[in-house]
């Protein structure tokens, strides 16, 4: 696949951060895999398979759109120098479902009358539309307002936006009074529809709330989700952990008969999102907890844990915690090579077989690997002092 994108507002300069726009796919993915191998090094042994690749265009099932210039004639994009409004309702990098959207959005924001928030003068009360797409079409809507005062418009006229819109499953207002750079508040009012986007991946059906985590590229997520399983039956495990499970995502796709689950995840709201899919599908051998994971103590020692960590990595404290488990296995996913290689390097007892690299994020410099680490022969728990 060597096909090269072309993107009129990188062109123009209005949107520049895809920063490999107008290279060929085929060199982008040759030099994510080696600035991985670069920071690998230090395991010359492990097998590197060959990466999963993505579509170049049209990947991403979720945008995250900055509302700018007026309510009769509302932006959804980003903000310029100025601090005022791009319109980057064609972003390319969009699915198709997304783009398609976009359109009745405006005309509800015109319709029910909601002023995009003016950062330079702190005024105004739409911050920014969150719009996520499911495999199967359906989408979730998000307002993200200043305060409550534009809620009431909004209900009285979401019966235009759903019939100019029917794929709409979810829809809710996050409310975010503070003026600084965060995305969402605390505060999820529901609107209407669901509580939940199904996101369909096969046989296996997540349930993700408004506030929770899931992966950009929904193809790319399948094939980790694919991988860790395929990992996992190969070393027959009966026992698996699942840290920073978010929604069930690795969880649900590695259970089996007769093979123990548990996740933990920090996040209560995912927490139930993963208790409900499991329920739904009829999984009784999967557990889910609220739980930091990095304070993570170990009453027993499972055959393998998979541990798919924020960008910071999972840090002393659990890497020395997995050091000292015995555990014989660990699957790692990462979305950060860097802190990954610190990670494998603070944990000597165990040694990475295999990595995949896994093609999130066309058209960056970013992409998720997935290292097989195994116990080294006569490696002895040691007592976890930290």
């Amino acid at each position: 696949m060597n096909a090269i994108m072309h993107c009129g507002y990188f062109d123009r300069s209005a949107c520049r951060s895809c920063t490999l726009m107008g290279t060929s796919y085929e060199a982008q993915l040759s030099a994510k895999s080696d600035h991985a191998q670069s920071l690998l090094t230090a395991w010359p042994d492990a097998v590197w398979l060959e990466p999963m690749a993505s579509r170049p265009d049209g990947f991403r099932n979720k945008a995250k759109m900055v509302v700018g210039g007026t309510s009769d004639n509302p932006t959804l994009g980003i903000l310029d120098a100025s601090r005022r409004g791009v319109d980057l309702t064609q972003c390319g990098i969009l699915s198709p479902g997304l783009r398609s959207a976009f359109s009745p959005i405006s005309a509800f924001i015109s319709l029910a009358r909601l002023a995009p928030y003016d950062v330079p003068n702190r005024s105004g009360e739409l911050k920014y539309v969150l719009l996520t797409e499911s495999p199967d079409g359906e989408l979730m809507l998000r307002f993200v307002l200043r305060s409550s005062e534009a809620l009431g418009r909004m209900r009285k006229n979401l019966s235009s936006l759903l019939a100019d819109l029917p794929r709409l499953s979810v829809v809710t207002a996050n409310l975010l009074p503070e003026h600084k750079a965060v995305l969402e508040g605390e505060e999820e009012i529901a609107l209407g529809g669901a509580e939940t986007l199904a996101m369909r991946l096969g046989e296996v059906v997540l349930h993700l709330r408004p506030a929770s985590f899931f992966q950009t590229n929904t193809e790319i997520a399948i094939g980790l989700y694919t991988q860790a399983k395929h990992w996992i039956d190969e070393v027959s495990a009966q026992s698996v952990w699942d840290l920073y499970c978010g929604i069930g995502g690795f969880a649900l796709h590695v259970a089996a008969p007769g093979r123990r689950v548990h996740g933990v995840e920090v996040s209560a709201p995912a927490v139930a999102s993963a208790r409900l899919s499991a329920s739904q599908a009829g999984i009784d051998n999967v557990s889910f907890a609220v739980g930091d994971a990095t304070a993570l103590a170990a009453v027993e020692t499972p055959d393998a844990i998979i541990v798919n960590p924020p960008r910071r990595g999972l840090g002393e404290r659990l890497c020395a915690t997995l050091e000292a488990s015995g555990v014989p296995t660990i699957i790692y996913s990462s979305c950060n090579a860097v802190t990954l290689a610190q990670d494998i390097a603070a944990m000597p007892a165990y040694e990475p077989q295999r990595i995949r690299l896994f093609d999130m994020f066309p058209q960056t410099d970013h992409y998720e690997t997935m290292v097989l680490l195994k116990r080294r022969k006569g490696a002895v728990p040691a007592a976890n002092n930290t």
